[in-house]
């Protein structure tokens, strides 16, 4: 019997691939499902609505919130929890027995890779994962030999939904998705994944393009309509310029396959001249 061990430091030991999956995260599903095992997921969480089948799965509550009973109703055995289920709700189910195997979340996109190895050797996918890994790190190399013709970073400004400007920091794998795609994150000083940014330091530092995290167009172009309402903030360079870039929330702010979707995107939008027909090759 193998012994690997999980990102807490736990042993689990490797037995017949697994037959009944719960997912205690969207970015885990995604990347279940993406391995080809959604017969195999028993159950997720409330917010796991990607793919549209992981939508029609059994619910055992949110990320912060396991409903630990359920799970240990459907007989698992398997569980893959994450960074952001609570400490305690791990530690119950390990008491119960539960088969559990936690994944952190990286700061890098390359540890999503990683990642995507370490759930297919626990699920018995390892060739599935081993082609998907080929896939996203083909896909990825073709987006940085694009961006290799540009030339300095356009610094950008990251904004997340929701009240206040928060953002980035250098320790958000979202920071090192900027920088793969050529930008320059100009919250990159702060040592936190995610942190508030001040007016007035956004004014000061007036970066040259502006990336909007909202949840569909139509948020987006809410979003841009306050900026160009703002007072202040309309007087940004970018907001001027109308150098204001939609990403989707949903595929962001998950630590999945889609993004290396998003790094595309990203990369397309901020270095369009890079990604001309008679530019080179297209990224697979």
């Amino acid at each position: 019997v193998r012994v690997v061990k999980d990102d807490l430091g736990y042993e689990f030991r490797l037995g017949a691939p697994p037959r009944r999956i719960i997912s205690l995260a969207p970015n885990i599903t995604e990347i279940l499902f993406a391995l080809g095992l959604g017969e195999q997921v028993s159950a997720v969480t409330r917010y796991c609505d990607f793919p549209a089948e992981a939508a029609r799965k059994a619910k055992i509550g949110g990320l912060t919130d396991p409903d630990i009973e359920k799970i240990q109703s459907l007989e698992p055995d398997l569980v893959l929890a994450y960074r952001g289920n609570p400490l305690g709700a791990v530690r119950k189910m390990r008491e119960l027995r539960l088969p559990v195997f936690v994944l952190d979340e990286g700061s890098k996109l390359n540890n999503l890779i990683e990642m995507i190895s370490r759930v297919g050797r626990v699920t018995g996918r390892e060739p599935e994962a081993e082609a998907l890994v080929r896939r996203l790190r083909e896909e990825m190399e073709g987006i940085k030999s694009r961006l290799r013709k540009t030339g300095a970073g356009l610094r950008a400004f990251l904004l997340l939904p929701g009240e206040g400007l928060w953002t980035c920091g250098s320790q958000s794998y979202v920071h090192d998705l900027l920088e793969q795609a050529a930008a320059v994150n100009i919250a990159a000083g702060i040592p936190r994944p995610w942190a508030p940014f001040s007016r007035e330091g956004l004014l000061a530092e007036d970066p040259d393009v502006l990336v909007l995290l909202a949840r569909d167009p139509r948020a987006f172009e809410e979003a841009r309509n306050r900026l160009r309402a703002d007072p202040r903030l309309r007087h940004l360079k970018a907001v001027r310029l109308n150098r204001l870039i939609f990403v989707d929330e949903n595929k962001a702010s998950r630590f999945g396959p889609r993004l290396v979707e998003v790094y595309a995107e990203l990369a397309r939008a901020l270095h369009p001249e890079c990604f001309k027909e008679n530019s080179g090759h297209q990224p697979s």
